[in-house]
């Protein structure tokens, strides 16, 4: 008897995913901070560590937010850009110095004084929704986002906000907001940047008139007018991107009873260049006072770092990054207090670390070698070494290493054999170690730095679902292509008393590019939809094609201008392998997968229909000229500069080769693969007379929320699946 059920697929954090989450130390680390949800449900509670008494770990806020049903619309979007599916409170930070926290609420932002002190309200959201607010470096002073304006407001004794900016409300222009594609494709969801020292404010500016209004309709609610629609401007391949200036403005010493004049407070701009079509991809305060800026050209070949002097704008190109693939985006740029830094580049094939003088000149290579660095964890320049995370053990792997700046080996500082996600405490002493592997849900321990050995246990799980769930890990299988490509995937078998095979077979895919799904981490164990299919007698198998993340620039970079060809190659060769071993049987073999993975399931189903006889695409993309810039505009060129390969890698090409049975889901008001992508398939489908069937929700966008929603969804997989494979 199945002993998952829809409502367990559905459930959010899955079995043994209740792990804290958002680690931080304090800045003279004497408290570690994060959330965490002690009864195991999305609502997440503040927690707070005194590391010099560990034990006496207690809760030190209880939610300040309502439920997910009052967020506004910024907020909404926001959590869609950060996958966000936590409630309660989903977000803190410390200041840089003092022991000051940020809260932000629904209902506003909230500060602590310390860890123990009670929440106080500082900004109220009842004058309207309260963006991006940050603590200025020492904690004295709150700045936000409102109306398309910077505002700050000082923590003791202040009245009301003072206004920095003051030429973007009612022109279409935004002051300190990042734009749809920074946050979207470029992970960056901050618009402004205080100075190390507090007086000054670096900010974007982005004129996104030019960017047509893309309308999207609630039309499942009984509300009629302007709430019933929301406007966004959504930048298309091959049109205009908003128009982006980067401006600094300084923080004016003003009594409570004297306003900032907007004389006073005129910004200056920086120069970004000549070529106005770029992207503000980056922006950091160097130690001098001097401001720095990663611009990336429209194409995606070409990064500067650019330094620039705040006093006049005047811009210095520190280096250049230069690509005959593309230039992968990175968090690794660390200014060091003589005015280097660390620096990380794809230049050999793979991301590796560098040091840099204050000139931009490589001083020595740090890492090398055929993996790669997933993330810099520290600097400690008092010692002498640089820590990071990265895949030398295995691209199914994650750890922690540390490397001489003075060059040296590299030295792998995690002993279990898995995935570690870490968090280093400003001292360079301790480390977080959320560690987990197929076998084990993630647990959090304290450690030494130096020896690794354990200091304090944070949380192991306890969850019952695991048991009573039968969760059974898959078999991380690597196998070659037919050209002979390396690829990795996670083999799910059914249970024993469905015998050896060969089995009906579903394929999960994603397929995408900056993706890895294939690890030895737990959320491999714990995807709740394939243990129950794997429960009912289906063979599952997940296969990281080429395209995917984490194996370096070639393999990445092997889509380039032709989406949807060599992935498609390689799932198949996936299918194949698998009949070979007389796991699956040839006859029976469906595929399934969301946004880029419903993208895939198209194209599996109309270029391979030999092997694939049913499928089910969640969200997916259909034809490339509807999705964004940056994303699409990095792997495929224009299509104005690469027609041919819009066109081959379109499902609506392929139509006429599309057989076999196919459940289309998709949320209507999905503001990042809009639903246009499943109408405008859906009229290339009447138009080929070719059968499908559809499965909407009025209400969801690209990430479904509703946990009516969501058991819904996973009803009609399911039954789909049993009538067709």
């Amino acid at each position: 008897m199945n002993s998952i059920s829809f409502e367990d697929i559905a459930a959010f954090p899955p079995p043994g995913m209740t792990m804290p989450v958002s680690f931080a130390f304090s800045p003279d680390d004497r408290i570690l901070t994060y959330l965490h949800s002690p009864d195991g449900s999305p609502n997440r509670q503040l927690y707070a560590l005194d590391m010099r008494a560990p034990d006496d770990a207690n809760v030190i806020q209880a939610s300040v937010g309502p439920s997910d049903g009052d967020l506004t619309l910024e907020e909404q979007l926001l959590r869609q850009r950060q996958r966000q599916l936590g409630q309660g409170i989903v977000r803190y930070s410390w200041a840089a110095s003092g022991s000051r926290i940020l809260i932000p609420a629904q209902s506003g932002v909230y500060v602590k004084d310390d860890a123990s002190s009670p929440a106080r309200l500082l900004v109220s959201a009842e004058d309207g929704p309260v963006i991006d607010p940050q603590l200025s470096p020492d904690g004295s002073m709150l700045a936000f986002v409102r109306d398309a304006e910077i505002y700050v407001v000082e923590i003791e004794g202040a009245d009301e906000p003072k206004q920095l900016t003051f030429d973007a409300r009612g022109t279409g222009k935004t002051n300190g907001i990042a734009e749809y594609i920074a946050q979207e494709e470029m992970h960056r969801l901050s618009g402004f940047w205080w100075s190390r020292d507090g007086r000054y404010i670096a900010f974007e500016q982005a004129d996104e008139t030019r960017i047509p209004i893309y309308r999207i309709v609630h039309q499942g609610k009984d509300s009629t007018g302007a709430t019933a629609q929301e406007d966004h401007r959504y930048p298309f391949s091959g049109q205009p991107n908003a128009e982006i200036r980067l401006g600094v403005v300084s923080v004016p010493e003003v009594s409570a009873e004297e306003e900032a004049r907007e004389d006073m407070l005129q910004p200056v701009w920086m120069d970004l260049g000549e070529d106005e079509d770029i992207y503000l991809a980056r922006v950091d305060w160097m130690p001098d006072g001097s401001l720095c800026a990663q611009i990336q050209n429209r194409e995606q070949t070409r990064l500067n770092l650019c330094r620039f002097d705040t006093g006049t704008g005047a811009r210095t190109t520190l280096l250049t990054e230069t690509s005959d693939v593309w230039i992968n985006l990175h968090d690794m740029f660390h200014p060091l207090s003589d005015g280097g830094f660390v620096w990380a580049s794809e230049r050999e094939g793979f991301r590796h670390l560098y040091l840099c003088d204050s000139d931009g000149r490589i001083v020595r290579q740090l890492t090398s070698g055929v993996w790669q660095v997933d993330g810099l964890a520290g600097v400690d320049t008092r010692r002498g070494y640089v820590y990071f995370t990265g895949s030398k053990d295995g691209a199914t792997e994650r750890h922690l290493y540390k490397a001489s700046l003075d060059g040296g080996e590299t030295e792998r500082l995690t002993k279990e054999a898995g995935t570690h996600i870490v968090f280093i405490d400003h001292a360079f002493d301790c480390y977080v170690d959320v560690f987990s592997d197929i076998h084990t849900p993630p647990t959090a321990n304290l450690r030494s730095l130096q020896d690794g050995s354990m200091r304090y246990s944070i949380y192991a799980s306890d969850d019952p679902r695991i048991t009573e769930s039968e969760l059974h890990p898959p078999e991380l299988v690597t196998l070659e292509s037919r050209d002979g490509e390396t690829l990795y995937g996670a083999l799910y078998r059914p249970r024993a008393e469905f015998g050896p095979g060969p089995h009906p077979t579903i394929i999960y895919v994603y397929g995408g590019p900056h993706v890895q799904i294939v690890s030895n981490h737990w959320s491999m164990t714990c995807a709740m939809r394939i243990q129950r299919l794997r429960s009912q007698g289906y063979l599952v198998f997940v296969l990281d094609n080429r395209g995917s993340a984490r194996r370096g620039l070639e393999f990445e970079g092997a889509i380039k201008h032709n989406m949807g060809d060599i992935e498609v190659r390689d799932q198949v060769d996936g299918v194949r392998w698998l009949v070979e071993q007389r796991l699956a049987d040839e006859d029976r073999v469906g595929i399934y997968g969301w946004s880029y993975g419903g993208y895939m399931t198209l194209m599996c189903l109309a270029r391979a229909p030999d092997v694939f006889v049913m499928g089910v695409a969640g969200a997916p993309v259909t034809c490339w000229d509807g999705y964004d810039t940056h994303y699409t505009e990095r792997y495929m060129g224009t299509p104005q500069s690469n027609p041919d390969g819009y066109r081959a890698g379109s499902v609506m090409s392929h139509i006429e080769s599309l057989r076999g049975h196919l459940l289309i889901v998709h949320g209507l008001i999905d503001e990042n693969v809009h639903f246009r992508h499943t109408a405008r398939l859906i009229n290339a489908l009447i138009s080929a007379r070719k059968p499908y069937e559809l499965l909407l929700f009025p209400d969801e966008r690209h990430m479904p929320r509703s946990m009516a929603d969501r058991v819904y969804m996973e009803e009609r997989i399911a039954e789909f699946f049993e009538r067709h494979l």
